[in-house]
């Protein structure tokens, strides 16, 4: 399953981020590709506000990783930029115990370290908006756009 639409400005971007946080499963991990400025930490904040995280919500361009309480456990917002090879994920502890919800940007940079993906997330700059498309990689993806679907 594939969903695909235009996003006119960083406020649709936002309610996009919202309704994938109204419809998202328990657990998930979403990848998000994208050039820069593509609106990748734009739905990523707008998603992470909408599950109840309070306080800043900093982009992870030079952390890496940033981690944020929920309800159920914890959701990790990931930029792999910087990273030059998929091994260097070893040294930021990724212990997934907790890990409700992962965001990961430049995906393809960790490739083989990260968990299998759920929902692939494409943005693309589109004159003076972005242009998206999902698609569900797993049987909890498929079930997310179908829920993002139903809601119209």
């Amino acid at each position: 399953m594939k969903l695909e639409g235009w996003l006119p400005d960083a406020e649709a971007t936002e309610r996009l981020g919202q309704a994938l946080a109204r419809t998202r499963p328990t657990q998930a991990l979403a990848q998000l590709h994208g050039d820069l400025g593509a609106g990748k930490s734009t739905l990523a904040r707008a998603l992470l506000r909408a599950l109840g995280v309070q306080g800043a919500i900093r982009s992870p361009t030079y952390t890496l990783i940033e981690r944020y309480p929920l309800d159920d456990g914890e959701a990790w917002h990931l930029d792999l930029y910087r990273i030059g090879h998929a091994e260097e994920l070893d040294f930021l502890g990724l212990d997934e115990g907790d890990v409700r919800l992962w965001l990961v940007e430049w995906p393809e940079r960790g490739e083989g370290a990260l968990p299998p993906a759920d929902l692939k997330v494409e943005l693309a700059v589109d004159g003076q908006g972005r242009r998206y498309a999902l698609s569900g990689l797993s049987e909890a993806g498929r079930g997310w756009l179908s829920r993002l679907a139903a809601e119209g």
